[in-house]
């Protein structure tokens, strides 16, 4: 077995041992996050799609975006790889939240934005790049992306979920290999969460050429 085989193999059982800790710890994260002020980014998000537009909440987690962005005028769908997320968000939001992995993404121009607040960061970098793919051509033409990845440069399983870290220079290299995509803002933040606030987020919009 090459060494790259089997990093490869490594990295799909960590993927798959993060769905498996959001299935056990569903209510507790539900709890930890439905309620987290997150409106500062979400107006900045929506201040770029008209009324009306048409968003997907790529790894929904809790609902809480989903829902802000369905009482703001937006047509959402939304998706979680985890079935006990996805059976959460669609108690709060009224949404029939589709459980499926961010591989699974097929839809083409179908989004005016595409919402993925803490959740791709879940991917090993070489499956990042397939998904973000994904992501450009599921979006209009000048769609938008909004994500976050904690930052720094760390990528592996850190308690029980496997995480690739970015910071502005590693993500700049990483798009320099996805065609069709440009960072239009980039900013750093703090952990909204109770008790979290040691921790950075890099937060990016990016927008299809």
């Amino acid at each position: 077995m090459s060494a790259e085989y089997y990093s490869k193999e490594r990295m799909a059982m960590q993927y798959n041992a993060t769905l498996d800790y959001y299935n056990r710890n569903a209510e507790e994260f539900y709890k930890s996050t439905v309620n987290a002020e997150f409106a500062a980014i979400q107006k900045q998000f929506l201040s770029k799609l008209k009324k009306g537009s048409y968003v997907l909440d790529f790894g929904c987690g809790s609902g809480r975006d989903a829902k802000y962005f369905l009482e703001h005028g937006c047509f959402v769908d939304a998706i979680d790889g985890s079935i006990e997320m996805c059976r959460l968000a669609g108690r709060y939001t009224g949404l029939k939240v589709k459980n499926a992995f961010f591989q699974e993404l097929t839809e083409v121009e179908k989004y005016d934005g595409i919402w993925a607040c803490s959740s791709i960061l879940h991917l090993p970098v070489h499956e990042l790049a397939n998904v973000m793919g994904k992501m450009m051509a599921a979006l209009k033409e000048e769609g938008i992306i909004y994500t976050s990845f904690k930052y720094g440069s760390f990528a592996g399983e850190r308690n029980g979920r496997y995480f690739t870290d970015m910071t502005e220079d590693t993500f700049a290299e990483f798009l320099r290999d996805i065609e069709g995509l440009k960072v239009e803002e980039q900013w750093v933040t703090r952990d909204v969460r109770v008790g979290r606030g040691e921790e950075r987020w890099l937060n990016l919009i990016l927008r299809k050429k």
